[in-house]
């Protein structure tokens, strides 16, 4: 338990990926997915939530519509911080891709218990519904994957 601790918090937290390659190839996609998807609710003018989240917006009143929006934009502006530390940690702090994918799996599952217990009416399966389990799995491949040390890498 203790060297799962230290795995997942590495004292330093350096540029030294000893978990195995794939799970840092991996992080690199996930890392970018990241990037669009809270740039497009920050940017785009419904805040996505019509034109990918098929939230039927143009069946609300203005000030719903105007309500959803901006909670969705919110969103987008939470989730682009938090897409900033995964690119500081891709490209300097790669000790701690454990760490992140193990934030990436409980925001993951927290998003989609919270989707079970409050859901949103949509007219169609939005993308991000439709890949939150498969990212979901992929995610928690990658972490253990991230976890087991690489022969080639340094356990210092």
């Amino acid at each position: 338990m203790t060297s799962l601790l230290k795995r997942l918090f590495p004292m330093p937290a350096d540029n030294v990926f000893r978990g195995q390659k794939i799970a840092l190839y991996v992080f690199i996609p996930i890392t970018l997915m990241l990037l669009f998807r809270s740039n497009m609710h920050l940017l785009a003018p419904d805040g996505g939530a019509q034109t990918i989240a098929t939230i039927p917006l143009d069946q609300y009143s203005d000030g719903a519509a105007a309500n959803i929006i901006a909670i969705f934009s919110q969103w987008g502006l939470s989730q682009l911080l938090l897409a900033g530390l995964f690119v500081l940690v891709m490209l300097r702090y790669r000790s701690l891709i454990p760490l992140f994918y193990l934030i990436f799996s409980l925001e993951m599952t927290g998003r989609m218990l919270v989707g079970l217990s409050k859901p949103i009416e949509t007219v169609a399966t939005a993308p991000g519904a439709a890949s939150n389990l498969p990212l979901l799995i992929i995610a928690m491949a990658m972490l253990v994957l991230s976890l087991i040390p690489s022969k080639r890498a340094k356990t210092g």
